[in-house]
């Protein structure tokens, strides 16, 4: 019955294993960062992934306390780049609002100076 002994040092490596994840303090940060980010240049609640990202922390924050620490990074790390994603539709979308404006602007004066000539 050699089976015993090799299943009981595989169960006690699987929770040394659980025991060494450290707690994701510095991943939190970073998310908690580029939440903050993405709403700063104008990310709401209509932007879907800005959305995600605000219920994978909530998630990984429930993980945290739980203390289940490595499903609480990898949410953290997926909110982050949620919301990196989601500031960078709002930017892309700004952006391009910009450059129809210029366009525009542009066109205009095009006709203008046809006008003149």
């Amino acid at each position: 019955m050699r089976i015993q002994p090799l299943f009981a040092a595989l169960a006690l490596l699987a929770l040394a294993g659980c025991a060494n994840d450290p707690a994701p303090n510095e991943q939190f940060r970073l998310s908690e960062q580029a939440l903050e980010q993405a709403k700063a240049v104008g990310a709401t609640d209509d932007v879907a992934e800005l959305k995600l990202a605000e219920d994978k922390m909530a998630r990984a924050r429930v993980n945290m306390t739980s203390e289940a620490y490595r499903d609480a990074r990898m949410r953290a790390e997926q909110a982050e780049l949620d919301a990196r994603l989601a500031e960078a539709r709002v930017l892309t979308s700004k952006s391009k609002d910009q450059l129809d404006l210029l366009q525009t602007r542009v066109n205009r004066l095009r006709k203008q100076l046809g006008e003149q000539q």
